[in-house]
């Protein structure tokens, strides 16, 4: 695993669609977050797609928004939104933020692999964001969790 990736993965018994119409929808990413820090979607588009982008006001030590940007889209299989602040935080948009979250879906016997990474490879302040390398991996195996309460209704 290179340096600033952290991954986690799961076996969730469902189908890949049904995974990925969950965590494709920003409106949902309140309901799927393990970390607590998601408030609200804000500014979206009609559905995701390549090059779409979306807001998600948070909180964590206190409110704050950012703007998400799909870099990889590929239905039922694959998709990952980098997240940086919003435009007119200009003074901060290069300092904070570029991180992306990536979910990966391949079918396997049983229901659905899915693979959740947080990668820091373009973040403006990696070296400071990566001490939180345990509880962002706790936090996603908590994200992956609720995902597959969603999905099964367990």
């Amino acid at each position: 695993m290179p340096r600033w990736v952290e991954t986690v993965e799961r076996v969730i018994p469902a189908p890949p669609a049904d995974i990925f119409r969950l965590v494709a929808d920003p409106r949902r990413h309140k309901d799927i977050d393990g970390s607590g820090t998601v408030r609200d979607a804000k500014d979206l588009p009609e559905r995701l797609t390549l090059g779409s982008t979306f807001g998600m006001n948070m909180e964590y030590g206190g409110r704050y928004s950012m703007t998400s940007t799909v870099i990889e889209y590929e239905p039922d299989k694959r998709i990952a939104w980098q997240s940086r602040p919003p435009r007119d935080s200009a003074r901060w948009r290069h300092l904070f933020g570029g991180r992306i979250w990536r979910y990966e879906l391949e079918p396997v016997e049983g229901g659905t692999r899915v693979r959740e990474s947080w990668d820091l490879s373009e973040e403006g302040l990696r070296w400071l964001v990566i001490g939180y390398r345990r509880k962002t991996r706790s936090n996603m195996h908590a994200t992956l969790q609720r995902i597959e309460h969603l999905v099964t209704r367990r």
